[in-house]
């Protein structure tokens, strides 16, 4: 296989880390990858956005399998994309169509699925601009706190949990008023749950699946989940909770009921599901649809992920991933994010980095936002670095992944001590 993966993150370093384990370095491509990618394939100046330029680079590189990581190209269509044109119909692309995107590309669109296939998620009702007095009506309806979701795609920055009717109503009129672009045309007003949470990524070539390993995810910036939110501060895998008895649930509850309506609904989906879930009195209920893998999880799943992964696309890309034997090591693994001082509002780039850590069995160093400038790699996002690891227990990948994080200097690096701490 001659594979491309667009995206420059922490995910797609970690998907390229665990596709090199099956195929040479001249059979594997980033667009436009980062610092660390370049050492497992060759990285080629692009916009993610720019399904032409994507298009050329996969023709002048015989390409065969496209790896779509981040979510927006897949929101715009690049599966359509490609399967409409005549000289890129025969490269599989893992990621659904357009339609099929829209599971993580609009909030109404996913809660009106969730509904339709009795798939367990909160009481929720949806507004635009000429209905505002409807959406106040009906946060009277709920209590407090108060979830509003932009419908569309925000950066991250579209969830908004306010404490009081007031503060969520004036929040409601200055989303649906412009706050968040086109995005936040249409606002999700959602009954709040409470429970604990973890990420479930499916694998699926449309018709048959394989549940790959359970984790859990830390969003925000300080410790005790205190502060603002981010892309990801860390995560761990296995999750303690999600024993054999909850995951019989979601896979009965949401997994099939998931796959049976994009089967009805004739939905063209090759690629992964994630399922954010919420554990509410032993039941999950879903938070959300995203249509790729998450990050940073996939830095801490791709260590637990015994079988080949490009067999698992293979068997993706031709409709037979029933047949493709898929295993997990019965290790833990986390991973711990390393950011720019400032993160997750301003920040400077271009501090250098200083690692003193070579990859070993145990501790895999991913790069997120990276560069090379003058022979030197430098920060290039608020997301730098994420130090995995792997071990028998939690504690003891932790422990392993902390050591290694003393090992990276950067001016204003920033990391949180705590990750594992409401388990």
């Amino acid at each position: 296989m001659r594979i491309l993966i667009i995206g420059s993150g922490g995910r797609e370093h970690a998907i390229g880390w665990k596709i090199a384990q099956d195929i040479q370095r001249d059979n594997l491509f980033f667009l436009p990858g980062n610092a660390g990618t370049a050492n497992l394939g060759h990285n080629i100046a692009g916009d993610v956005m720019d399904f032409e330029h994507i298009k050329e680079v996969c023709l002048a590189n015989q390409v065969d399998t496209l790896f779509v990581g981040p979510e927006n190209p897949l929101c715009d269509g690049i599966y359509d994309s490609f399967k409409a044109d005549a000289d890129l119909g025969h490269i599989a692309v893992i990621g659904p169509s357009k339609r099929g995107a829209q599971l993580e590309g609009s909030k109404d669109f996913a809660k009106e699925f969730m509904q339709k296939y009795n798939i367990p998620t909160a009481r929720y009702q949806t507004f635009t601009l000429e209905t505002l007095e409807r959406g106040k009506a009906f946060l009277k309806e709920l209590s407090a706190p108060y979830v509003l979701k932009a419908d569309g795609p925000a950066a991250g920055k579209g969830v908004v949990i306010l404490d009081s009717y007031d503060e969520a109503a004036a929040e409601l009129e200055d989303m649906l008023k412009g706050k968040f672009g086109a995005s936040s045309s249409k606002v999700v007003i959602e009954e709040f749950l409470s429970g604990i949470e973890c990420s479930v990524f499916v694998l699926t070539d449309g018709k048959s699946y394989k549940i790959l390993p359970v984790a859990k995810d830390y969003k925000r910036i300080g410790e005790g989940d205190t502060g603002l939110n981010t892309g990801g501060m860390g995560a761990i895998s296995p999750v303690p909770f999600a024993d054999d008895v909850f995951m019989k649930k979601v896979k009965e509850q949401i997994v099939l009921p998931t796959l049976d309506g994009i089967q009805k609904e004739e939905i063209e989906y090759k690629g992964f599901i994630f399922l954010g879930l919420i554990k509410v009195n032993d039941d999950p209920y879903v938070i959300e649809y995203n249509v790729r893998l998450g990050d940073p999880e996939t830095e801490a799943i791709m260590l637990r992920i015994k079988s080949s992964l490009v067999a698992l696309l293979q068997g993706v890309a031709n409709q037979t991933l029933d047949q493709v034997t898929y295993e997990e090591e019965d290790y833990a693994a986390a991973t711990v994010m390393l950011v720019s001082g400032g993160y997750p509002e301003a920040y400077e780039k271009g501090k250098v980095i200083t690692e003193e850590l070579i990859d070993s069995d145990d501790v895999v160093v991913f790069h997120a936002g990276t560069a090379v400038r003058d022979s030197e790699i430098v920060t290039n996002g608020g997301r730098v670095i994420s130090v995995s690891a792997k071990g028998k227990s939690l504690e003891e990948v932790l422990s392993n992944a902390y050591e290694a994080t003393d090992k990276i200097t950067f001016e204003g690096k920033f990391y949180r001590k705590d990750l594992g701490f409401d388990l």
